[in-house]
């Protein structure tokens, strides 16, 4: 029989992550929305409550009956779920004064089975605006940070464990040795998911749903639909129809190396130029959900006429990974927020006559690359940066023109080839420069310039769920920032992007 780690969800941004970080430990994970949970099957070993964009106190609040789980396999609650417990069982939870958001120093008083192996001070994650501020006597408080008293606690004399802040996350330090404690001292789950077994299944499943069926699949040049693409080519081989769109948003001569890339992997593939297309569609538009949903619809029109020139097509292929979804809309049906709207997700018009496949979207883009050098992917594919699927119309700050685009590349093409060049660029997790809409006083000679401003982004990830800017070395920003200063015409201002995420987003649109 099967064993499951269940998850469930109450809407969290992260809820994604957390069974990510459970696959990670070799375990199964199921996802079930809070609404949709009434009973435990028989396999579930272990339950995590996931947190919720929600205050506990609302009269809307997710609710659970938790008499379902407790004693009766071991449970852990994170961040909202901790609160709910704190509150079901008779403890005060209210809105905080002062908000954790990021980085927080953890201080365990009371050490327990979920914290061996753990130092007694270490970081955290936390991402919070309501706190646990008392609990009952049945109750052991395990952790507090600088700013919150009970970061910790377990319910006394069964295996419930809650934590405030978020262990998933990467940048909470022992975050995946508390959960391998959880699963595998208190649960005792047996290790046996691997990257092996998801493509196993899944080039199954896929020759279960598409049989003899065509396939029409957009390719990028980037990791997920590269991946995504070779998966579908395992299962339905020459049915496999694919296409390279050049949108006019894409980084400097890349149709070009994108399509030499693709010509050693097997794969049957077209490039269409509908950059025109884009870019009149994309004239005098400012905001930008109107961008991501106009680039996404003209996609569709691009395929839809590519699909023209094929017989009997029944699908489209997408590499849609799961932070494309769980930013856009809830990927398990749960009440999760809309972050952005990304321009591959979210289904097709009627018209276009197209069932969607998409083999990655569970996945996050570090599991992602572990199938595609289990599928002996070339390496230059598989290391290459995120790119957003909108390109540069999402890191154009306000109004997208030609000119605005031409400037971009420039720009990004110096940073990315400054990066390479100093090797740095395998030390970033992904890397881009945006151009802002606004322009700057300089001087240059004797006079006076009134040019564009950019700013560059680096950052580092595991998942892109969260990020941390790279601290890159001064004297090379001090060297890309004159080069493109004095290369790219337009330009008299440089700054370096120091956000994390959260509270901000890895693109600025």
């Amino acid at each position: 029989m099967k064993e499951v780690l269940l998850i469930i969800d109450f809407g969290s941004q992260y809820t994604q992550l957390i069974a990510r970080k459970v696959r990670e430990l070799n375990v199964r994970s199921e996802i079930i929305p809070f609404n949709k949970f009434n009973s435990l099957a028989p396999y579930v070993k272990g339950v995590i409550l996931s947190g919720s964009p929600h205050s506990v106190n609302a009269l809307d609040a997710p609710k659970i009956d938790l008499s379902l789980i407790r004693t009766k396999v071991p449970l852990l609650a994170l961040c909202y779920g901790a609160q709910y417990i704190a509150k079901d069982v008779g403890g005060v939870v209210e809105a905080s004064d002062s908000r954790e958001y990021g980085r927080s120093n953890l201080s365990i008083i009371s050490a327990n089975k979920l914290f061996k192996g753990i130092d007694l001070k270490s970081q955290v994650w936390m991402s919070h605006g309501d706190t646990i501020l008392d609990l009952p006597n049945n109750t052991t408080i395990n952790a507090s940070t600088d700013d919150v008293s009970i970061a910790a606690f377990t319910l006394n004399n069964e295996e419930t464990y809650a934590l405030q802040f978020h262990p998933e996350v990467y940048h909470t330090k022992y975050g995946k040795e508390i959960l391998a404690n959880f699963l595998i001292n208190i649960c005792n789950f047996e290790q046996n998911w691997t990257s092996q077994s998801f493509i196993n299944s899944t080039i199954d499943k896929l020759k279960s749903t598409l049989g003899s069926q065509k396939v029409l699949m957009g390719l990028s040049g980037g990791v997920d639909s590269t991946v995504a693409a070779v998966l579908l080519h395992h299962a339905i081989g020459d049915n496999l129809f694919c296409v390279f769109v050049d949108n006019g948003l894409l980084r400097k001569d890349e149709y070009r190396n994108v399509l030499h890339a693709y010509k050693d992997i097997g794969l049957n593939i077209k490039g269409v130029d509908a950059s025109n297309q884009f870019l009149k569609n994309l004239n005098k538009v400012l905001d930008p959900e109107k961008k991501r949903k106009i680039i996404g619809s003209t996609f569709i029109d691009v395929f839809e006429s590519v699909a023209q020139e094929y017989s009997d097509l029944k699908w489209l292929g997408q590499g849609t990974i799961y932070p494309d979804v769980i930013e856009s809309i809830s990927g398990t049906g749960g009440p999760s927020e809309t972050i952005k709207s990304h321009h591959n997700v979210g289904g097709l018009p009627e018209k276009m006559n197209l069932k969607v496949i998409e083999p990655l979207k569970s996945l996050f883009k570090d599991e992602v690359r572990k199938v595609g050098f289990e599928l002996n992917i070339n390496p230059v594919i598989l290391n290459r940066h995120p790119f957003p699927g909108p390109g540069l119309a999402i890191r154009i700050m306000g109004e997208v023109t030609l000119e605005k685009v031409q400037i971009l590349q420039d720009v990004d093409n110096i940073f990315i080839r400054s990066l390479k060049d100093d090797k740095l660029y395998g030390q970033v997790w992904q890397a881009g420069a945006i151009l802002l809409s606004d322009n700057s006083v300089g001087v240059m000679g004797d006079g006076r310039t009134y040019e564009k401003v950019v700013a560059l982004r680096a950052v580092e990830s595991t998942d892109g769920m969260t990020a941390d800017w790279v601290h890159l070395p001064y004297d090379f920003l001090s060297k890309v920032s004159n080069d493109i200063i004095n290369k790219v015409k337009g330009v008299n201002r440089v700054v370096y992007d120091i956000s994390s995420k959260p509270p901000a987003t890895i693109e600025w649109e």
